[in-house]
């Protein structure tokens, strides 16, 4: 039974494991750990940061890494310690089975620096593996008559440990007639023999049984055990013989299962049945066991399954011959594989630097490969290479690794990704290659500025466009990639006339569009030098400038202006001389006008718009020059005028005119008499035009005149009547007729008659001013009577408060209607009667006339006042001082109403508070007053 595992003393193992490591380090050139098998998972196996003169928080950024070919992972990288560490169980017999010593190589791959590290961590063996027999019991048979001192060999045990902890000793139980004999050959091998000792007796006992015990130095000690049987057999006196002590035979690796190998051959020379003999294998391992098969009978060994020289490439085992009597025979078989080359290379990509900077320096390491090749000899040597000319090249690194390194600079813009195609070929008979292809991305760098398609542009924009307009575009294109070619857009900064240029045009920073924030004045501006500059978005940024020329087109947006003749300041025009002895085509002026646009804008004709004397004059239509087109005749006027109009040829056309004056006379004194003349034919004509006006005004004003004249008479004929009624009814009896107008009568006639009569008291002198008309309103209300104003202060109006208080006005008689002898007429025409309107006084008729026509005769003349002394009202001096208020009588009684045949009457008795005679209208009094 299998000691268990003791583990004790492990810490000082690992101490010294590390101990050599260093020293095998300084030995070997190279970086050398050991530890022992069958370690937990994450034990310390070295420091791996300190010795790659690392810190160990730099392991990760440093990109540093364990890189093996096609094996499970044994180690692994502690990032916090920067040690190496077992990645899980190591089984040192699974690694290198008997080998006296267990190396175990891995790469560390520091990526920033393009280093590849050979790491040698050897793997020490504890003494975990019972020494083990291949049959726990074992039958051996002994003729009777074999002689004492006969060795018989016994199988062996297989220890998978080495050193001392591998197989060191045999021990056999205690036995009367056998003894243990062990034999080390030449090889190390310890083979144990059973030795008899005494003669053996089959009728005395026919079988005896031992104990064969094996055991190994390790600590814990291990052993195992095998039981054995001998039966003692009758006499047989000759053993089987093999012709060769050794049989040694080569084979390819690639026979099919089935191939006879060889035949081994051993010799009984007994007769009958002790000469028969039986193979069997006696020493072989258990991989070996299923790989061959042996004929017991003709002792022909065969294979059983295909070989591989890359598991294994010899085999040693044992065959025994035996005959019926229990004799052995036994003789060495020694197969040894030959490699056939029937493994292709393999190519393993361990690290890939992708994607790579276009600006990467020749030399530097892409990608680490490892080239491996199962078979041995010329079958395994490799030789990689790049197919295609590409910039890049393999370099031969420690083992089989390679590195892929570029060989010169690369550019993205020319080839973005590259295709590399590694090829591996064997130097076997056939060669056999393998491929593998690398997809490597080229990252950019910001190497390319922005392009421009053009080295300069050329723009057209009209002139008076609108702000905000598009104007023109430019486009740069950046042969990078990413941000390195996102373009932005912006103007060189600059001036015109003192004005920014950023206030003129503005550019889009990510279109390149630009706008025009200004109205262009072509007359001003007909140019603009723009510097346009693309930047990339790169670090650091790239750029590149355009020059924009912005040429301005004219538009017809002037009139052509007139240099000469000048239009004179002081409303006059000028005059050209032409002799009356011209002739045709004798320059008399010349019309100079000139227009701020350009081009066909500007260009000008010249045309004769009207003339007073068609067909004198001709003007040119491109030079503007007035020349006759005939002689001058006397009959021609001395005063020519002459309207000219330029203009241009633009859309539309635009155009301006002047007047040209040119007098015909032989030299400037008959110019200046002719002149002369001319104004007093003027002025007098002038005279007689102003005549003819005057006396017009003067008939209309006439007209006027005789017709108020007239309305005023009839109206005063009809109110003396009235005042004759009233005198009759005894009111006014024994008075003599008044030789004054009435003051209330004239002042309703001259409110009829659209007259402002108003008294001021600050002067002795009193003003009467006409009021303005308003026919609506042909009554004299209260309110006039009762207006107490500053200018109407001298003015004694008491009786007409008193009239207005005692007496209301009557509403208007109904019967209005007059027959035809009721009907005012001329004074002295008509009877007066009790409705009369008119008095029958022609003195005071006649008076009251004089007075409208002296204050008609005054308005005509202009006076504002009306009036020439105090008390006059400004009506004649015939009437002077005395001629007041007070001595006007009262004419309110009766109204007439012009343009109708009504008469509205306030008589007597409606003082008394009667109704009018024969008066049918409304009784009705009316508290509202009139306003005046």
């Amino acid at each position: 039974m299998a000691a268990p595992k003791n583990y004790g003393g492990r810490g000082e193992l690992v101490l010294l494991c590390a101990l050599l490591g260093a020293l095998g380090k300084i030995g070997r050139g190279q970086i050398h750990y050991s530890v022992p098998e069958e370690t937990d998972k994450g034990s310390f196996v070295g420091n791996i940061s300190k010795d790659l003169g690392l810190e160990s928080q730099e392991l990760s950024k440093h990109g540093v890494r364990i890189v093996s070919r096609g094996r499970t992972q044994l180690f692994a990288l502690n990032p916090r310690s920067g040690s190496l560490v077992t990645a899980g169980r190591i089984d040192r017999e699974e690694l290198c089975a008997q080998s006296a010593r267990c190396f175990v190589n891995i790469n560390i791959l520091v990526e920033d620096e393009g280093k590849l590290w050979g790491i040698e961590v050897e793997i020490t063996d504890i003494n975990d593996n019972n020494p083990k027999f291949q049959v726990e019991n074992l039958e051996v048979k002994i003729n009777e008559i074999a002689l004492p001192g006969t060795r018989y060999p016994l199988p062996e045990a297989v220890d998978p440990d080495v050193g001392l902890n591998s197989l060191q000793s045999y021990q056999l139980s205690p036995n009367n007639h056998f003894s243990l004999d062990v034999q080390t050959g030449d090889d190390g091998a310890v083979s144990p023999e059973l030795v008899l000792e005494r003669a053996l007796d089959r009728e005395e006992e026919a079988a005896h049984y031992l104990v064969l015990i094996a055991a190994d130095g390790g600590e814990p000690r291990r052993s195992s055990t095998v039981h054995i049987r001998v039966t003692v057999l009758d006499t047989n006196d000759n053993a089987p013989v093999f012709a060769q002590p050794i049989y040694r035979v080569k084979v390819p690796e690639n026979v099919p299962p089935g191939t006879r190998l060889l035949t081994v051959s051993a010799s009984d020379p007994d007769e009958g049945t002790n000469g028969e003999v039986a193979y069997k294998f006696w020493k072989i391992s258990e991989k070996q066991s299923p790989l061959f098969q042996l004929n017991e009978n003709t002792g022909e060994i065969s294979t059983a399954k295909s070989l591989d020289y890359e598991e294994c490439a010899f085999y040693d085992m044992e065959i025994q011959a035996e005959d019926v009597g229990a004799l052995l025979g036994r003789t060495k078989v020694l197969i040894s594989v030959e490699d056939v080359n029937d493994n292709r290379p393999e190519v393993t990509i361990t690290s890939l630097f992708s994607p790579v900077l276009e600006n990467t320096l020749p030399g530097t390491v892409i990608a680490f490969l490892n080239v491996h090749d199962r078979d041995s000899g010329k079958n395994g040597q490799v030789v990689c290479y790049t197919r295609d000319n590409l910039p890049f090249q393999l370099e031969k690194s420690i083992d089989n690794y390679y590195r892929l390194v570029t060989w010169k600079y690369l550019d993205r813009e020319k080839i973005s990704m590259y295709n590399i195609t590694v090829a591996a070929s064997d130097l076997g008979t056939p060669p056999l290659s393998t491929e593998i292809h690398i997809a490597l991305q080229v990252a950019d760098i910001n190497d390319n500025p922005p392009i421009f398609p053009h080295a300069s542009y050329s723009a057209y924009i009209p002139e008076n466009n609108p702000r905000g307009a598009s104007i023109f575009s430019v486009t740069a294109h950046d042969h990078d990639s990413g941000s390195n070619a996102q373009v932005t857009y912006s103007l060189t900064k600059g001036s015109i006339m003192a004005v920014p240029l950023s206030s003129y045009v503005s550019i889009n920073s990510d279109t390149g569009v630009l706008y025009a924030l200004h109205s262009f004045d072509y007359e001003q501006i007909q140019d603009l030098q723009l510097l346009v500059t693309a930047r990339d978005n790169g670090d650091p940024q790239l750029s590149s400038n355009v020059s924009l020329s912005l040429f301005i087109l004219d538009q017809n947006d002037n009139a052509p202006e007139i240099l000469y003749p000048m239009l004179p300041t002081d409303g006059s025009t000028g005059v050209e001389l032409a002799p009356r002895s011209a002739e045709p085509g004798y320059l008399v002026t010349k019309v100079v006008a000139v227009d701020r646009d350009s081009g066909q804008n500007a260009w000008l004709s010249y045309r004769l718009l009207k003339a007073s004397e068609p067909g004198l004059f001709t003007v040119g239509l491109h030079t503007g020059e007035v020349r006759t087109a005939r002689a001058l005749l006397d009959r021609d006027a001395l005063k020519q005028s002459l309207v000219m109009t330029v203009h241009d040829h633009g859309q539309p056309p635009l155009s301006a005119t002047v007047t040209l004056t040119v007098a015909v006379a032989d030299s400037i004194p008959d110019v200046l008499a002719d002149l002369g003349s001319i104004r007093t034919l003027t002025n007098s004509e002038d005279s007689d035009l102003t005549l003819y006006l005057v006396v017009a005004v003067a008939v209309v004003s006439c007209i006027f005149l005789a017709f108020v004249i007239v309305l005023l008479s009839l109206r005063l004929w009809r109110w003396h009547k009235s005042r004759l009624l009233q005198a009759s009814n005894g009111r006014l009896a024994g008075l003599p007729a008044s030789g004054f107008v009435g003051m209330e009568g004239v002042q309703a006639f001259l409110q009829t008659y659209s007259h402002e009569v108003s008294l001021t008291s600050d002067s002795p002198r009193s003003h009467m001013i006409f009021p303005q008309p308003n026919y609506a309103d042909m009554l004299i209300s209260q309110d006039s009577c009762e207006k107490n104003d500053s200018l109407l202060a001298s003015i004694d109006f008491h009786e007409c408060r008193d009239e207005a208080a005692a007496v209301q006005q009557a509403p208007p008689n109904t019967d209005w209607r007059f027959s035809q002898a009721q009907r005012p007429g001329t004074s002295g025409s008509q009877n007066g009667d009790e409705t009369g309107t008119w008095p029958n006084n022609q003195f005071d008729t006649e008076m009251l006339q004089a007075m409208i026509l002296a204050s008609a005769s005054e308005a005509a003349d202009g006076s504002s006042t009306l009036g020439g002394g105090a008390g006059t009202m400004g009506l004649s001096a015939r009437y002077g001082p005395q001629f007041t208020l007070q001595h006007v009588p009262d004419y309110r009684q009766n109204v007439y109403i012009p343009g109708s045949n009504a008469t509205l009457t306030n008589a007597a008795g409606k003082r008394d508070g009667k109704a009018p005679a024969g008066g049918n209208g409304n009784k009705k009094k009316s508290g509202k007053k009139e306003k005046k």
